[in-house]
């Protein structure tokens, strides 16, 4: 088991199933990415739980013969990403990727990957729709008759599930927080849907992938900017042990820029230049950082999900930060120190983003 038992992940996907079936379970007392497998091989484990940072842990570390000799078979979770999916069902030879989807919240959609296919959530029994967010706004697109649009296949939106009982729904004790939490009249007159919060890709089929939170996707040049879809790059970059992806306000400029802390794997010398190749080779240009911070560590919750509320309230303020700056001014290919005269230059709008 990966994740602490006071999560509803470690207590109802991990604990609950190996109770179901009369099997042992192994819990450490902190999770740690270098030690997983041989401790796996000491327990003779055959399945673990995972959110996607555990994956993405585990296939950050450096590749060893023996990966593929382990005792695991499957696993089961949410929150691996599909530009990984397949190097790390093939490198660690996992048999089955259960993924899934969901919350204990009454009415949110709960999709499970019960046929074992790769890159999705899979399938949801229960009613739901995805529909097209305009995230300058903060809210869904509705047209000249206030209805909703669903996403076309392919396409990225937001997930509501239907209230198909109205009157035994609840969220909370205060009547006036439940009601937040619900679309009123979105696709047809009277209907009511919750909000999950989450935006998905509509895959086809009835099947689906998490794409982001909405408060961790921002819009920048016009464009919807993933934060997981960026990490998921940069993550991949051979120089990089570990980032966290997040737009910062930039004064005179609409929308929020693209910024990125990075936790290096050497203290090697950066090369720059070929992230900033690289970074163009695999991104569209309006979803490059604009911003880097190079630290010694992150923060982490409980279920090893990166704290983000703190970068994201220091922003690049070199007044504020002890870290090392860079940025990648306009017309320019390659990031530079982000010096006093720079930042000034930045807040008195002398560049044009």
């Amino acid at each position: 088991i990966t994740t602490p038992l006071f999560h509803s992940h470690g207590i109802k996907v991990a604990f609950a199933a190996a109770l179901s079936k009369g099997s042992a379970i192994a819990i450490a007392r902190k999770f740690s990415a270098s030690k997983f497998w041989n401790e796996a091989r000491k327990f003779n484990a055959t399945c673990f739980n995972y959110v996607g940072e555990i994956c993405r842990y585990l296939y950050n570390q450096p590749p060893k013969s023996d990966d593929a000799d382990n005792p695991i078979v499957k696993i089961v979770g949410n929150g691996l990403r599909p530009d990984i999916w397949l190097d790390f069902k093939e490198r660690f030879n996992i048999q089955e990727i259960r993924e899934f989807y969901g919350a204990t919240e009454d009415f949110v959609p709960n999709f499970a990957n019960i046929h074992n296919l790769d890159k999705t959530c899979g399938v949801c029994l229960t009613p739901y729709a995805i529909v097209r967010y305009d995230l300058e706004k903060d809210q869904p697109f509705r047209n000249e008759r206030g209805r909703m649009k669903k996403v076309k296949k392919g396409e990225v939106g937001l997930l509501l599930g239907q209230i198909t009982d109205p009157d035994n729904f609840y969220m909370y004790k205060d009547e006036k927080a439940t009601e937040k939490k619900v679309f009123r009249d979105a696709l047809r007159k009277g209907d009511m849907y919750i909000n999950t919060g989450d935006l998905l890709r509509d895959i086809g089929f009835g099947h689906v992938q998490f794409v982001d939170r909405l408060g961790d996707t921002f819009r920048w040049k016009g464009e919807n900017v993933s934060t997981e879809e960026v990490e998921s790059v940069i993550n991949a970059s051979e120089e990089i042990d570990m980032c966290s992806v997040y737009g910062v306000l930039v004064p005179h400029t609409e929308g929020r820029a693209g910024m990125v802390s990075v936790h290096k794997k050497s203290d090697e010398d950066f090369d720059f230049k070929g992230f900033v190749n690289y970074l163009k080779k695999y991104l569209p240009n309006y979803a490059i950082p604009k911003f880097i911070r190079f630290i010694d560590g992150f923060d982490f919750t409980a279920t090893h999900k990166i704290q983000k509320v703190k970068l994201k309230k220091e922003g690049y303020n070199i007044n504020e930060i002890n870290d090392t700056l860079y940025s990648l001014l306009p017309n320019s290919d390659e990031y530079v120190l982000l010096t006093k005269d720079i930042y000034n230059g930045i807040l008195e709008g002398k560049y044009q983003f």
